[in-house]
Parts: C-alpha cells; structure tokens; sequence
C-alpha cells in the first residue's frame, strides 16, 4: 500500500551543483542549488533552476553564461554556506577562500578547487512559477587531473558528488556499486 504525499519535489537524488557567475562589474558569485541536472545528450546541455529574488538570477540573465561546479564532499561546509549567504552581502569567494578561475569560453569563472567544471551557455530561459530554469549548453567540461578515468564509476569514487535529500534537507555521499547500467536488466529478458 502508498499513501498519497501530494504534490512535492521528492526526487532521489537529487545532486548538489555550484553555479557560479560574474555580475556586471565582474565580480564572481557562487550559489547551490539542488534542482537541476542533465537535459540533452545532442547537443549537451545541462539544467538549473533559481529563484528570480537571487542575486544569481540577475547574473545569469545579464551574463547569458554560467560554470556548473560539482563539489567534492570534502566541500561540504563551502558548499552549504554557498547556497545560505547571497552574493549581494558577501564575497562568497574571500569568505570561503576558494578560487574563481575566469572561463576562456564563457562570461563566467569556474571553482578551482571543485574536481568537474561544466562551463554552459545559456540556450533557453523557462519562467515556471517560483523558480526559472535555465538551460546551459555545455561547451567544455573541466576534470581535475588528478582523476584517473576509468569508466564511470572509478570517477564517481574519486569526486565523491554529495548529494541533497529534499525532504529532511540533509547531504549524503555515494555509496558502492550495484551494477553496470545497460545491462544488468538484460538478465530478465
């Protein structure tokens, strides 16, 4: 039996992305979000979703461009203290003592100390109610050399993504590997 919870943002799971900007007298910002992720395989493109009361939001409708920053759980607290504190108050930067690194392909920086960096266009701008999502085209994805790529899940080991539950608002890591996808299912068959 399921009981009915209503209408809600209960999607499992649900990544943990920093966007970072440039506003227009270039200073960088950074902001968390937790809904948005991949939308389109050809050409790649990303999703992210922010509220227009951001700081954030401005940059992007101003800048046409943000770096889609996937944190490492080693930063957790910069991570969480960039989605509490608004750009507008704060150099998110100087306070955290992380590193904007201007993009050679768009108007934005990328977080240095972060392992991936998806530096996006934006293509698309959708008002949905609260929130406006904001479709990135990927131009150039950035992975910290010292990730050894050996398939999918050797990389998710080493970045180690954190994760968001919308429900109790808590972070979570990774855990082992279950499968290989594409392929376990054909057992059934």
């Amino acid at each position: 039996m399921k009981k009915d919870l209503g209408a809600k943002t209960l999607v499992y799971p649900t990544p943990v992305l920093v966007i970072s900007t440039y506003d227009n007298e270039g200073n960088p910002n950074a902001m968390t979000v937790a809904w948005g992720g991949i939308c389109c395989s050809s050409p790649p493109c990303v999703t992210i979703s922010v509220r227009k009361a951001t700081y954030t939001y401005g940059n992007l409708m101003a800048k046409k461009a943000f770096v889609m920053n996937i944190p490492s759980a080693n930063y957790i607290q910069e991570a969480d203290y960039f989605g509490i504190e608004s750009g507008k108050k704060e150099n998110k930067f100087a306070k955290t003592g992380l590193t904007p690194v201007k993009s050679e392909l768009v108007d934005a920086p990328y977080i240095r100390e972060f392992p991936i960096n998806l530096e996006c266009k934006i293509i698309q701008v959708h008002e949905l109610g609260l929130h406006t999502q904001f479709i990135g085209e990927v131009l150039n994805v950035k992975m910290d050399e010292t990730i050894q790529e050996k398939g999918d899940q050797a990389v998710i080991e080493q970045v180690k993504p954190l994760l968001f539950a919308p429900d109790s608002r808590d972070y979570y890591g990774i855990g082992e590997q279950i499968g290989q996808a594409f392929s376990i299912g054909k057992e059934i068959g």
